[in-house]
């Protein structure tokens, strides 16, 4: 298989770039990094550069910190209603430059078009949802039981944040964050991952232009992240910490922020099962299973990394999985014929092929693919592995990838026993036209979300976040803001007793 990529920027393209920010926004101010180092940024369907940005060092760090911390009370003070315009008007100004952020991200992390519009609206509905939140945050009054005392319960911005997104979901990872601590009350520094950090450099200028007051956002792209957010981290002045990204990291960050007692929320790792059973739509199932493994090149902490499938159904569900994987088009995302992109760097690529090649050597069979694409840029094959041993490296592992490990099982004890042997639980899918079973897997598989019959769930309304090592907290839905909020209680005596 080979792919033919676009070696030039088109008009367009150039346009859109050099309309995106490159430097450090500090207290509501584009500007260089203190030291003048810059880093550059590709494109990872063909490796070449698409734009340079500032590269931030400790010093900007702190200047950002000292910024948020500077515009804290102030607006922490602001009406909640005018917070929440300030969120409606960024979701529409987003909505109206929805082809520029598509292109965009597509540009700097390859994924198709139609699947970063996908993302623009789905990143765009947590400024809409969080705009509507703003104004809902309830605190409580009530008397207390023996009638002596009332109880009076706010909600309170917990004050300066560090966000810390990943470079696989450019704009919704930083909604996702930046609208609820907007409705919460509280200032941020962002630190977006410095392989996409596009698409926050221009969404950020869009909240500036929404009405966002200087020092409220700040942003910081980096190529030494750990250099500029470990003294954050340690800095007594900052309140919360929000991570996207590995378990390892996650890890890091959470014993640096115990110094402190820093507030943490991280969404973590994953290793999603997903279950087919013997009784399941098959179509509807494969339907479910591209879905849930191809969104993102499978660059997704939400992908299916293990298909555990009833052993009756096994072959017909890999035969009609593989034509529908082989017959994906590969190519630059900005074609439109092409369904599955690059991967986002080299590196990438070659861990996808080393868990494909080491499952291969330990019996296990391609149905379609297994190899990397032949030409520019970070591509490979979309992948359907069977006769994969339990315990393989490539079932332990989070792929992030376009390939497909299928085990087999027997019965439901042994597809639950299956689903939870990692120490992941971010989201499991689960296939079955038994609802009843369906809602058993919910209660039997550790698992923060599940999608049953369904590939996709995520929704700005839905609480988003796993357990065991995918996590603590949650974002989106009604949990979202309270993640930026800690509880104040106030007591005083009775005013109505004699």
């Amino acid at each position: 298989m080979t792919v033919t990529a676009a070696t030039e920027l088109t008009e367009r393209e150039g346009a859109l770039l050099a309309g995106v920010p490159t430097g450090l926004l500090i207290d509501g101010v584009w500007r260089p990094a203190a030291s003048g180092k810059t880093f550059d940024v590709e494109d990872p369907s063909t490796g070449k550069v698409l734009l340079t940005l500032a590269d931030a060092g400790a010093a900007d760090g702190a200047a950002a910190l000292d910024a948020a911390v500077a515009a804290q009370d102030a607006w922490a003070a602001t009406a909640p209603r005018e917070r929440a315009e300030i969120l409606r008007r960024a979701f529409d100004m987003v909505m109206a430059r929805a082809d520029d952020f598509a292109l965009l991200m597509t540009l700097e992390m390859g994924k198709p078009l139609a699947e970063s519009m996908g993302e623009v609206k789905y990143g765009a509905e947590f400024l809409r949802w969080f705009s509507e939140e703003a104004v809902r945050s309830f605190g409580r009054y009530s008397g207390n039981p023996e009638g002596t005392a009332q109880i009076l319960v706010q909600k309170k911005p917990v004050g300066p944040c560090l966000l810390i997104t990943p470079w696989n979901f450019p704009l919704a990872m930083a909604t996702r964050k930046i609208a609820p601590a907007i409705a919460a009350g509280c200032t941020m520094v962002l630190k977006p991952a410095n392989l996409t950090p596009l698409t926050s450099q221009l969404f950020a200028q869009v909240l500036l232009d929404a009405g966002l007051p200087a020092g409220v956002l700040n942003v910081i792209a980096t190529s030494t992240a750990g250099a500029v957010t470990g003294p954050l981290i340690q800095d007594a002045r900052l309140r919360k910490l929000s991570f996207t990204g590995s378990t390892p990291v996650g890890r890091r960050l959470l014993a640096d922020a115990s110094n402190t007692v820093l507030r943490t929320s991280m969404e973590l790792g994953g290793n999603a099962p997903f279950l087919v059973f013997d009784d399941a739509d098959l179509d509807a199932a494969v339907d479910g299973a591209m879905a849930a493994k191809m969104r993102n090149m499978g660059e997704a902490c939400t992908a299916a990394n293990r298909f555990l499938v009833h052993e009756s159904v096994a072959e017909e569900f890999a035969a009609k999985f593989a034509a529908k994987m082989g017959g994906a088009a590969v190519g630059r995302g900005t074609a439109p014929e092409t369904k599955v992109g690059p991967l986002i760097d080299a590196k990438s690529r070659e861990k996808v092929h080393s868990l494909v090649t080491d499952a291969l050597a330990d019996g296990a069979r391609a149905v379609v693919g297994g190899a990397p694409v032949d030409g520019p840029g970070y591509f490979y094959q979309p992948t359907v592995l069977q006769g994969v041993e339990p315990g393989a490296r490539i079932l332990t592992e989070e792929i992030f990838g376009p390939v497909a490990p299928i085990v087999t099982f027997k019965n439901e004890d042994e597809a639950v026993a299956l689903a939870n042997d990692t120490e992941y639980g971010l989201v499991a899918y689960v296939f079955t036209k038994d609802y009843a079973r369906g809602l058993r897997m919910a209660n039997r598989i550790e698992t923060g979300m599940m999608g049953l019959n369904a590939g996709v769930i995520s929704n700005a309304a839905a609480p988003f976040g796993g357990v065991k090592q995918s996590g603590l907290g949650r974002e989106g839905s009604l949990e979202g803001i309270e993640e930026y909020q800690y509880t104040q209680y106030i007591g005083f005596p009775n005013p109505h007793s004699v």
